[in-house]
């Protein structure tokens, strides 16, 4: 600190002075730069008799330059006036020289906005509009307040989803912001707080008007005391005219983004498109809105032809008038000298002042026209250009979070690890896409990153706002799950252990996929190994902990047979069918020989069918089955083989079954078996052998001797009602009244004995046999396929095969006739169940209409009269009455829809007289 008294006069016009230094300082010159979106820098030499000035008194102090108005000696006015004040802060300090009276100083004095290129940072801002991110840099980075800097702009500006500064000072990064969306500002002085303020605009609305000056050179006594303006320039060039914008938003991929903007509306000195890609904009905006809304395509095209029109017209000039500052709007008075543009008015965009105590102050300024149609538009600083890639990593709003948190769009977010900001977890960025080898509409390759993976972010176009997930990397704390130790593995892996693995080493090739759920589901092919890769098998294995299920809509085959490199068709089933074929002319000789032996033959047409129609080829939905040297099928408990029609078996050889404990055939109609050599051998070791025909005949038959032998005990041969003994001819009946002896020859009896008593009979005693109605199990619900499946509850009669008959007749038609007169020769027709026409006609004069007979039952229709009558569908019911003995001739109470042809008991059928009823009662319509 100097202990120099404080300087009481100063021959400078210009005062500097320096926040706690109480040194005498006396401008020596000054040179100054200042320009609109720029910090202002003056530096400034002055001498003091304080030779111990040190940079701590200087550097970082809050000082003010203040240029003063020269003395009006013509109104004796001796003090000279304050016209403008510099507020700064010292960012540079000099030591240029000393002699014995005074040293010789510099500074260099900025506003305080100019301190943030000090401030070199890597950040994300979310969420927030441009001018929320410089507010928040001047105020938590940089200790500004509101007095600081002021906002007044004519437009809202949209929050952004993220912004990126990377590699970029404080200074640079908010000018490149501001620019980039047209804002522009300016420093001023409050003098009552003897601070900078830095101010923001967007519009012409931020110039500071009302300064006009003449247009008088500094010669002679013209200029004395008198600012003006001198030596004026314009120059003219010929700009775009006009500026074609195109983005792409992911978010909206189908959205036209192209914009075309003329701000010039026509203006002929203009040539030209400047088409611009990726302004980073989410919507289009209208080209026709003259004020767009901000940060649209329309916004940015526009913006970008008024920076173009910034250079349309440029002026320079000369005043020795100190008020002056960039921001101001000047018009300049005077003859011919002035040009028009000058008149009208120029906005000064950029000036640079200067003066010493020999030489008068000066400023030599640049400015723009101020037009209605644009306005100052500052050039973005450059952006940086994201080369290669960032590491970061995916992050959730879920501790230790099980699954990838990612939003409905397939996006995560992540972690940049330059970033020190303490975002909430989960939040530390915007959504940020995945590229992937393959994507679609809703489909695609995704495999979900967990939270802490480590991700390389790549950026569209280089652009550090527009970043994407570029790939995934393994780290020290994620290790990689093919190293040295199973690099000739090829494994895809999910945190559940799902697992795709493919082994390339020769020999040994094999693929496994698996899944944990149910203990262990797996698929393996090739070179089965186990954990520890020692050989467990080959070919292929299919397998689970769990249950299991193969299901093929279309049919399924399975096949042993030999492909050898799968040179074949899929469905190549030759052998299999082949071996079905041999089996089908086996069983046709066979069964040709038990038909001619009077046995039942096969149903061959079944098996005809089931080869050529269902089985080869798969045409229809069933399981084939093939094995070149056998099948075996083993249940530890039950084993159940179950055919809604036919169950066919075949065997080349020998069919055997073996039963531990009891073995039942059950069959509903009839069991037919046939012998064709060696005989038939039904051997009960122990117990009793029963054959019954409980409800029928029985016969046994044999070509040679038929022998009846009971080695321990009797023979009883029992009849209810008769027996009959025939041999050669010769015969004994017998009978509950008589036996009856007869032959042609000799009748013998030896005995040794022979004695007769009174008459006696001893009646036998017989089972009483069940008499079964027949049942099919019933039907109810429909199966996976539509078909209903059956209800054992529900039991339903089941007709023999033979054909069913149906005729309609009208009960007493002949004495209602002259009621029915109306009925008698109306044409009918009779329909089965699909609508098959069997007979048509006109109804008898006895009510009567022919039978139809058919192979088994069905349901029928008849409809009787004419189009032209009213329709009406009558149920009918089966009801006992007395007058139906005159329809052929049938019982009374007999009312059967159906009979059997060739049957005991033939009936014909009738129609109840509730339908003769409701008959009479149909109106004819004319």
């Amino acid at each position: 600190m100097s202990n120099n008294p404080p300087l009481r006069f100063s021959h400078s016009h210009h005062l500097l002075s320096v926040k706690d230094c109480d040194a005498g300082l006396d401008v020596l010159a000054f040179e100054g730069d200042e320009a609109l979106s720029t910090p202002f820098s003056y530096r400034i030499e002055f001498t003091s008799t304080d030779h111990a000035i040190s940079k701590e008194m200087m550097l970082m102090k809050a000082a003010s330059l203040t240029l003063q108005a020269p003395v009006d000696q013509g109104y004796g006015i001796k003090i000279q006036q304050p016209v403008r004040v510099i507020q700064g802060v010292v960012t540079g300090f000099e030591r240029l020289g000393t002699s014995k009276d005074e040293t010789r100083y510099g500074v260099t004095l900025e506003p305080r906005l100019a301190l943030l290129s000090r401030s070199h940072q890597n950040a994300i801002y979310q969420d927030m509009s441009v001018p929320q991110i410089v507010e928040k840099i001047l105020r938590e980075r940089h200790g500004m307040r509101g007095q600081d800097f002021l906002f007044s702009l004519s437009k809202a500006y949209p929050r952004r989803e993220q912004v990126m500064q990377y590699s970029e000072d404080d200074l640079h990064f908010i000018t490149r912001l501001l620019g980039e969306v047209g804002i522009w500002f300016r420093f001023t002085t409050d003098t009552r707080l003897n601070i900078d303020v830095v101010e923001f605009y967007d519009s012409q609305q931020g110039y500071e008007k009302g300064l006009t000056l003449p247009s008088v050179p500094p010669s002679g006594q013209h200029s004395q005391g008198v600012d003006s303006v001198w030596e004026m320039e314009s120059r003219h060039n010929v700009v775009q005219k006009e500026v074609s914008t195109r983005d792409y938003n992911y978010r909206q991929a189908t959205e036209d983004m192209n914009t075309r903007v003329d701000a010039t509306g026509g203006d002929t000195t203009t040539y030209g498109e400047a088409y611009h890609w990726a302004d980073n904009y989410l919507t289009p905006g209208s080209a026709y809105d003259r004020n767009p809304a901000a940060e649209t395509g329309a916004f940015y095209s526009r913006i970008r032809h008024e920076r173009y029109l910034n250079g349309q017209t440029k002026t320079r000039a000369f005043t020795s008038c100190p008020v002056l500052s960039p921001g101001m709007l000047l018009k300049v008075t005077g003859g011919h000298e002035v040009a028009e543009v000058f008149a009208q008015g120029v906005v000064v965009t950029a000036m640079h002042s200067h003066a010493r105590r020999d030489a008068d102050f000066c400023v030599r300024f640049e400015g723009i026209p101020d037009s209605p149609d644009f306005s100052f538009r500052p050039e973005p600083g450059s952006r940086p250009v994201m080369a290669g890639t960032l590491p970061a990593r995916v992050t959730s709003t879920t501790e230790n979070d099980t699954y990838g948190h990612i939003d409905k769009d397939g996006r995560y977010r992540v972690n940049m690890l330059f970033d020190r900001d303490n975002w909430e977890t989960g939040f530390e960025s915007l959504w940020v896409r995945q590229s992937r080898p393959y994507a679609g509409d809703t489909y695609g390759l995704h495999l979900p990153l967990l939270a802490g993976t480590e991700v390389a972010i790549g950026f569209e176009d280089g652009n550090p706002d527009r970043p994407y997930i570029a790939g995934v990397l393994h780290d020290s704390a994620h290790g990689d799950h093919v190293t040295i130790r199973n690099y000739k593995r090829n494994v895809l892996r999910t945190p559940a252990n799902n697992k795709i693995r493919l082994d390339d080493e020769r020999g040994k090739e094999h693929i496994k996929v698996s899944t944990e759920y149910g203990g262990k589901s797996q698929l393996n092919l090739g070179h089965l190994v186990d954990s520890d890769r020692q050989k467990r098998g080959e070919g292929f294995e299919l397998r689970t902990d769990s249950r299991g299920a193969i299901r093929a809509q279309k049919g399924i085959f399975i096949s042993a047979d030999g492909q050898a490199k799968a040179q074949g068709q899929v469905l190549e089933m030759a052998p299999a069918v082949s071996n079905l074929g041999d089996a089908r002319e086996q069983m046709t000789a066979i069964s040709d020989d038990a038909q001619e032996a009077t046995a039942n033959p096969a149903d061959l047409q079944a098996q005809i069918a089931l080869l050529e129609q269902h089985l080869t080829d798969l045409k229809k939905s069933v399981l084939l089955m093939s094995a070149p040297d056998g099948m075996a099928l083993t249940s530890g408990q039950h084993l159940q083989v179950s055919a809604g029609q036919n169950l066919i078996a075949t065997a080349g050889k020998n069919a055997d079954v073996s039963v531990v404990k009891n073995l039942f055939i059950g069959v509903g109609s009839a069991l037919s078996a046939f012998v064709r050599r060696l005989g038939i051998k039904l051997i009960a070791n122990q117990g009793p052998v029963q054959v019954q025909a409980q409800n029928d005949l029985m016969a046994l038959l044999a070509r040679k001797e038929l022998s009846i032998v009971s080695t321990e005990d009797e023979i009883k041969i029992l009849a209810k009602k008769k027996i009959t003994l025939n041999g050669g001819g010769s015969y004994i009946t017998l009978d509950a009244n008589a036996i009856e002896a007869a032959t042609l020859g000799d009748y013998r009896t030896r005995a040794g004995f022979y004695d007769r008593q009174q008459k006696a009979s001893a009646k036998p005693s017989f089972l009483t046999f069940p008499l079964l109605d027949g049942t099919d199990p019933g039907k109810s619900g429909t199966d996976e396929q539509g078909s209903e499946k059956e209800d054992p509850d529900n039991k339903q009669p089941v007709s023999e095969p033979c054909e069913q008959s149906l005729r309609f007749a009208f009960p007493g038609a002949d004495s209602v006739s002259q009621s029915m007169d109306w009925m008698i020769n109306q044409p009918y027709n009779i329909t089965d169940s699909n609508g098959k026409i069997l007979s048509t006609g006109t109804v008898d004069s006895t009510g009567r209409i022919p039978k139809i007979i058919l192979p088994e039952s069905e349901t029928l229709n008849l409809t009787i009269g004419r189009e032209t009558w009213v329709t009406e569908e009558l149920s009918i019911s089966s009801t006992e009455y007395d007058d139906m003995e005159d329809i052929e001739n049938e019982e009374p109470g007999d009312d059967l829809y159906l009979s059997e042809v060739g049957c005991a008991g033939d009936r014909t059928s009738a129609l109840t007289e509730s339908m003769i009823a409701k008959l009479l009662n149909l109106t004819k319509v004319s």
